[in-house]
C-alpha cells in the first residue's frame, strides 16, 4: 500500500458552503474520505496535515515555504509521495521555491488545488485531488516515476518551476510556456518520461535560507528616471529586470547609467522577458548589447515566479557574488534552458 501525506495549506479546494450563512468555509481535511468517498477506491494510506489556521495563498511567504519544505523533509522516509493542497494564485511561486529548497528530491511533491470549492456540483477539486494522489503514488521498478516538485491541474502535470498561472476563470488555470508537460490524464495516465528529471542517488538536502530583498523593474515606453532609480538606487540586493521581447530595453544613457551604477553597488540584475513564451538573448540586438557588457545576467526562459524564488534561494546560500551570478545562469533544478551552454 502506498503511503501519501496530504498537506492542506488552504485555498478554494478545501472550501464548502456553510448551510447557515451560505459563506465558504474550510472543511475538516482529517475527514477527507467522507467528503471525497472516491478516495477509498485508491487503496492508499492517507495522512493529512492541515494548517491551522488555513491560509489564503496571497499570504504565502518564504517562512511558510520553509514550513512546507520542513514537513516534506521530516516525513520523507515515512511516505512514498506528498500532495500539497494550495490556493492557485501563488501556487507557481510555492512550487518553484520548493524545487530549490528540496535538493536531491527523489519522491513526488505534487501541488494542486481547484477553481471551484470541493462542495460544488461542477467542482474540479475531486479530479485534481484524486489524480494528484495517483501521480504521487506512481512507481516504476520500485522508484517514483516523477521525482520532482510538480503542479497538477486540469488533466496536465507541469514541472513546478516552469509553471505560471495564466487564467483565473477557467479550469485550465496553469501553463508551462517554455517546457513540455510531464504527464497528461485522459482515459489513462500518460507520462512523458523523457521530460521528467532523473532520480538522484544522493540523500535529500534541505535548504531553507532565503534572502527576499529583491526589487522588480518592469519596463514600459515612457518610463521615467524617477521610476527607474526608485528601484536601482534602493537598498535591495538584486533586481529583476522585466524587458521587452528577447531581453531588450531603451538605450537612453540615463537608463544604462542607472543600471551600471546599481551593479557597481553590488546588486545582481537579471533580465527576463515580459513575454510568457520565448527566451532572453542578450546581445542579439543593439538594445541589449550594452546590458550584456555591463554584467546584467540572462534569465533565458525563466518564468517570473522561478526568477523570484531562485534569486531568493541563491542569495540565501551566502556565496560570493561571483558564484551567485554563475548559479543564476545555470539550470540547477530544470528551471531554465541555457541556450549558450
Amino acid at each position: 500500500m502506498n503511503n501519501i501525506l496530504i498537506i492542506y495549506t488552504g485555498g478554494t479546494i478545501g472550501m464548502i458552503n456553510d448551510p447557515e450563512n451560505g459563506m465558504l468555509v474550510p472543511f475538516n481535511f482529517e475527514q477527507i474520505k467522507e467528503n471525497v468517498p472516491e478516495l477509498n477506491r485508491l487503496n492508499y494510506h492517507l495522512d493529512v496535515h492541515s494548517f491551522n489556521p488555513v491560509l489564503d495563498s496571497s499570504n504565502m511567504d518564504p517562512e511558510i515555504w520553509k514550513t512546507l519544505a520542513e514537513l516534506v523533509y521530516k516525513n520523507y522516509d515515512l511516505y512514498d509521495g506528498f500532495v500539497i493542497l494550495h490556493g492557485s494564485d501563488t501556487m507557481a511561486f510555492t512550487a518553484s521555491a520548493l524545487s530549490f529548497m528540496l535538493e536531491n528530491l527523489s519522491k513526488p511533491v505534487v501541488l494542486t488545488g481547484s477553481q471551484l470549492p470541493i462542495g460544488e456540483i461542477r467542482t474540479d477539486a475531486k479530479e485534481n485531488l484524486i489524480t494528484a494522489l495517483e501521480i504521487a503514488a506512481t512507481k516504476e521498478d520500485g522508484k517514483a516515476l516523477v521525482p520532482e516538485v510538480c503542479i497538477y491541474f486540469d488533466s496536465q502535470l507541469f514541472r513546478g518551476n516552469r509553471s505560471i498561472k495564466y487564467n483565473s476563470e477557467k479550469f485550465e488555470a496553469f501553463r508551462s510556456p517554455n517546457y513540455p508537460i510531464l504527464a497528461e490524464a485522459g482515459v489513462h495516465l500518460q507520462f512523458y518520461k523523457n521530460y521528467i528529471l532523473p532520480a538522484p542517488d544522493e540523500a535529500l538536502i534541505l535548504r531553507t535560507n532565503f534572502n527576499s530583498n529583491i526589487g522588480v523593474l518592469k519596463l514600459y515606453p515612457g518610463i521615467t528616471i524617477q521610476a527607474v532609480q526608485a528601484i536601482t538606487d534602493s537598498k535591495v540586493d538584486a533586481i529583476i529586470l522585466e524587458t521587452f521581447g528577447s531581453g531588450n530595453t531603451t538605450t537612453a544613457q540615463w537608463f544604462l547609467d542607472s543600471l551600471r551604477q546599481a551593479i557597481l553597488n553590488g546588486k545582481i540584475i537579471i533580465d527576463i522577458s515580459q513575454c510568457k513564451k520565448g527566451s532572453v538573448q542578450l546581445g542579439r540586438y543593439e538594445t541589449s548589447r550594452e546590458l550584456q557588457k555591463m554584467g546584467i545576467l540572462s534569465g533565458f526562459d525563466l518564468t517570473f515566479e522561478a526568477t523570484v524564488t531562485k534569486l531568493m534561494f541563491v542569495m540565501g546560500l551566502g556565496l560570493p557574488i561571483t558564484e551567485s551570478r554563475v548559479l543564476m545562469e545555470e539550470s540547477i533544478r530544470g528551471e531554465l534552458t541555457n541556450e549558450t551552454a
